[in-house]
C-alpha cells in the first residue's frame, strides 16, 4: 500500500486509499524522462545508463523502443505529436519525425556543442525550452566524457521555425527539470546545484511569463525541498506542482505550499501523467518504473 503523507489536509483530495504505488517494472540502472503517448497507448522513458528508450503499455508490457539511442534523458512532444528529446551522448535536442526519423533539432550555441540536455518542454507557441547542465560530460556513464564548450549551465529557449536559440534563464545553478503553469504565465525551473555545491538546497524556481513569451521576470524560490532534490515535475490541471524529492513525490499548492508526500521507496528522477484520463502518475525511480492513480489530471499537452 502506498504511503501518503498528508501535510495538510487539502492533499486528500488528490489521493484515494484504494488506490496504491505499483511498480511497473524494474532492473535498469538509472531512468529518467516518462512521456505519455495518448494517442498510441503507451508510455516511453529513458535508461540512460544502458543507453536505451523503453516502451511500456498496459497491453504489452515493457520492450525496447530504442537503442542505442544517444543517452537520452528527457522527452516531450511537440504540438504536432511528435517525441523531442534531450540526448546527452549526441549532446543535442532531436526530433523523432512520424516517419521514425531522428533529426537534429539544436546541438550548439553561438558555435560551441551543447553541454548535454537534460530535460524540455514545448510551449504553445511551438517553441522548445530545454535546460542544459553537464551531467552527461562529467562522466563516461551516462554519456560521453568532455569539456564543456558553452562554459555555461542555463536555460535555452529554440524556436523551430527560424532555428534561432537564446539563453532564456540563467538563474540556477544546475538548471534541471522545467515546466510550465497550465496557463504558461508562469516558469518553473528545478536547480540541482547542491550536487556541485554541498549544502546548496534543493530548489524550485519560479518567473513570470512575459506575454510574448520570450523573456522571464519576478524570479522566487517557489519551493526548497527538504528530501534530496527536485529533479523533475509536472504539474496538474489545478496548477499544483507535483515534484520529485529523494525517495518520494511531492505535492505543491501554486502558492507553494506543500500539502503532501507519495513515498516511492526509490530516488524519484522524474514523472508524467498518463493513462486515457491522464490521472495516472508514472514515475521513473533509479531501476524501476512505478505509477499511481490519482484524483488529478496532468496538465502537459497533447
Amino acid at each position: 500500500m502506498s504511503d501518503f503523507q498528508i501535510i495538510d489536509q487539502r492533499f486528500g483530495k488528490y489521493v484515494m486509499g484504494n488506490a496504491p504505488v505499483e511498480r511497473l517494472a524494474t532492473g535498469f540502472r538509472w531512468v529518467e524522462g516518462p512521456v505519455w503517448f495518448g494517442d498510441a497507448g503507451h508510455l516511453l522513458f529513458s535508461d540512460i545508463p544502458n543507453d536505451r528508450i523503453m516502451r511500456w503499455s498496459d497491453s504489452s508490457g515493457l520492450s525496447v523502443y530504442r537503442q542505442p539511442a544517444g543517452f537520452t534523458n528527457g522527452h516531450t512532444r511537440d504540438r504536432e505529436g511528435r517525441l523531442v528529446s534531450c540526448e546527452h551522448g549526441n549532446r543535442r535536442i532531436s526530433r523523432t519525425e512520424l516517419d521514425g526519423r531522428v533529426v537534429t533539432l539544436v546541438d550548439r550555441f553561438q558555435g560551441n556543442r551543447l553541454n548535454s540536455p537534460n530535460d524540455v518542454v514545448v510551449r504553445s507557441d511551438g517553441t522548445i525550452w530545454f535546460t542544459d547542465p553537464p551531467y552527461g560530460i562529467m562522466t563516461d556513464y551516462e554519456g560521453d566524457k568532455a569539456d564543456s564548450e558553452t562554459g555555461q549551465d542555463v536555460v535555452y529557449r529554440f524556436d523551430p521555425r527560424d532555428g534561432s536559440i537564446e539563453v532564456i534563464c540563467d538563474a540556477a545553478v544546475k538548471p534541471n527539470g522545467l515546466a510550465f503553469s497550465p496557463d504558461e504565465r508562469t516558469f518553473y525551473l528545478a536547480d540541482t546545484g547542491g550536487t556541485h555545491q554541498p549544502g546548496l538546497p534543493g530548489r524550485i524556481w519560479a518567473f513570470d511569463v512575459a506575454a510574448d513569451g520570450r523573456g522571464l521576470s519576478h524570479p522566487r524560490i517557489f519551493a526548497t525541498i527538504a528530501q534530496g532534490f527536485a529533479d523533475g515535475f509536472r504539474c496538474d490541471v489545478e496548477g499544483n506542482v507535483w515534484t520529485s524529492a529523494g525517495t518520494g513525490v511531492e505535492c505543491y499548492l501554486p502558492d507553494g505550499t506543500l500539502i503532501g508526500r507519495i513515498e516511492i521507496g526509490e530516488t524519484v528522477a522524474n514523472m508524467t501523467f498518463g493513462g486515457p484520463k491522464k490521472n495516472r502518475l508514472f514515475i521513473c525511480a533509479s531501476t524501476s518504473l512505478y505509477a499511481i492513480y490519482l484524483n488529478a489530471r496532468g496538465a502537459q499537452h497533447p
